[in-house]
């Protein structure tokens, strides 16, 4: 399988907000349609902080990928998260998501990034499952820390 991935621009931004609204809904996040698209703007727009990527026919994509830049000591130089990944529904468990991390990885460390991080729920087995295929591991010594500002 080959899964169309393109870097999204402002002119993406009606296909990528539903997206982004039906991820929200699904995992309970509150955000309203304005918040979502003041934060998803400047990713479109070129900001050096993050990229989005579109998954599928680019008229009528069927996920999408926004990766978020850091810089870690730790692992020599810049680091990035997945901030989201979703894929509709209806077309989840065919592989998309797998491709899509591996694809986007691969051209990450293209350009020097060290290190690909992303938070997945401890009881969620098979979203494990998936980022296992994807090359991802658990870091036992180390769990994700949040403080709200």
């Amino acid at each position: 399988m080959t899964t169309a991935i393109h870097l999204a621009t402002p002119e993406d931004a009606p296909r990528v907000l539903p997206l982004i609204k039906a991820f929200h809904e699904e995992y309970g996040l509150e955000r309203n349609d304005a918040e979502r698209e003041a934060a998803l703007m400047p990713l479109l727009q070129g900001s050096p902080l993050g990229a989005v990527w579109l998954l599928g026919l680019a008229k009528a994509p069927t996920g999408y990928v926004i990766i978020t830049f850091g810089w870690s000591m730790e692992l020599g130089g810049m680091d990035a998260f997945v901030d989201e990944l979703y894929i509709r529904p209806k077309v989840r468990k065919r592989g998309i998501a797998s491709e899509a991390l591996m694809t986007i990885a691969h051209s990450l460390s293209d350009v020097g990034v060290k290190a690909l991080h992303l938070e997945v729920d401890r009881a969620d087995l098979d979203t494990q499952r998936l980022y296992t295929r994807a090359r991802f591991e658990l870091r036992d010594r180390y769990s994700l820390m949040t403080r709200m500002l």
